[in-house]
C-alpha cells in the first residue's frame, strides 16, 4: 500500500507515520513538496500523480485564526484534496471534528446521523469539509471517509488543547516556584481519546477492503470532566497547586457541556476500539 501523508510533523501526523511506517510504503508530503493551503488543486493533483499514491491522508488542518484562515486550512483544502485524489482515483481519509456537532443531549452518545449544529467557526469549517467528503462519496466520484475525531491526546500534545495548555502552565509554574496555574471552566463533560488510538484507526480505514460509510467517530466511547483530565494530570506531574478555573472557555467548545462518540459505526465499519485508558493517555501526555 502506497500512502502519501500531509501534516506528518504534527501532533496526529506523526502517530500516524508511525503506525504506518511498517505495513505500507509511506510518502511524507511537507509543505517544501505542496503547500495544501496556499497551492492550486492542479498542482496538488500533479504532485499525487507523481507519487501514484493508493491512499492519501491529511492531518493538516487548524483548530484556531482568522474565520478566513479556517476556511482557507479547514474547508478549501478539502475541496482540493477531493478534486485531486479522485483525479488520479487514490482514497481519501481526511479528519473532521467532534465540534461539527455542537450541543449535545447530556448522557446520551453521539451518533454519526446525529444532528450537526456547530457554535463556533472552528466546527463550521470541519462540519463544511466532512460534508464535502461525504457528498463525494454518496455521488460516487470518491473513496474516501472523514473521521469525526473527539478530543485527542498523548505524546506531543500541542498547546492548543486544554491538556496541552494546562501542561504548559504546570511546568512554567513548577520552575517559577508557583502554587496555581490559571485555566478555563473545567466542568464540561468531554471525550477524550489516545493520539496511537487515533492512529490506528486511520491506518484501518487506510487498509481496509471496503469504506462502508463515509463519516465515522473515531473517540473513547467515554465522557469525563475535563477537571477529572487535569486532576490526573497534575497528579502524574506531581504539581499539588491551585488549579483556577478564571480565564475564558475557548470558543469554539464553550456551549458544550456534554459529549462522547458512540462507536458502534466505526467498530462495524473498520472493526475498531480504542485500546487505552485515561490514565495511560495522560501519563503519556506529560513524560512527553
Amino acid at each position: 500500500m502506497r500512502v502519501v501523508l500531509f501534516g506528518a510533523s504534527g501532533f496526529i501526523g506523526r502517530q500516524v507515520a508511525r503506525e504506518l511506517e511498517q505495513s505500507s510504503d509511506l510518502l511524507p508530503i511537507g509543505r517544501a513538496q505542496h503547500d495544501l493551503v496556499n497551492g492550486t488543486a492542479d498542482e496538488l493533483t500533479a504532485v499525487l500523480r507523481a507519487n501514484r499514491p493508493d491512499v492519501v491522508i491529511n492531518c493538516t488542518g487548524r483548530l484556531t485564526g482568522t474565520t478566513a484562515e479556517l476556511v482557507s486550512a479547514n474547508v478549501e483544502v478539502t475541496a482540493k484534496l477531493i478534486d485531486a485524489v479522485s483525479a488520479v482515483d487514490a482514497r481519501l481519509i481526511t479528519l473532521g471534528s467532534a465540534g461539527e456537532y455542537g450541543v449535545v443531549p447530556h448522557g446520551t452518545p453521539v451518533t454519526e446521523d446525529s444532528p450537526a449544529n456547530p457554535v463556533a467557526a472552528y466546527g463550521i469549517t470541519k462540519l463544511a469539509g466532512t460534508q464535502l467528503v461525504q457528498r463525494a462519496v454518496e455521488a460516487g466520484v470518491l473513496d474516501g471517509v472523514s473521521l469525526r475525531v473527539f478530543n485527542p491526546i498523548g505524546p506531543g500534545l500541542p498547546a492548543e488543547n486544554l491538556l496541552g495548555r494546562a501542561a504548559a502552565s504546570i511546568r512554567a509554574a513548577q520552575e517559577k516556584g508557583e502554587d496555581h496555574i490559571q485555566l478555563g471552566p473545567l466542568g464540561a463533560y468531554r471525550d477524550f481519546v489516545d493520539v496511537r488510538d487515533l492512529a490506528s484507526a486511520i491506518a484501518a480505514a487506510a487498509s481496509v477492503d471496503e469504506l462502508r460509510e463515509p463519516v465515522l467517530n473515531v473517540g473513547s466511547g467515554v465522557a469525563v470532566t475535563a477537571r477529572e483530565a487535569v486532576t490526573r494530570l497534575a497528579e502524574v506531574a506531581g504539581f499539588t497547586g491551585e488549579v483556577r478555573e478564571s480565564a475564558p472557555a475557548p470558543a469554539r467548545s464553550a456551549a458544550v457541556d456534554w459529549i462522547a462518540a458512540d462507536l458502534s459505526l466505526v467498530e462495524w465499519a473498520l472493526g475498531w476500539r480504542p485500546t487505552r485508558d485515561l490514565a495511560f493517555s495522560v501519563k503519556a501526555s506529560w513524560e512527553s
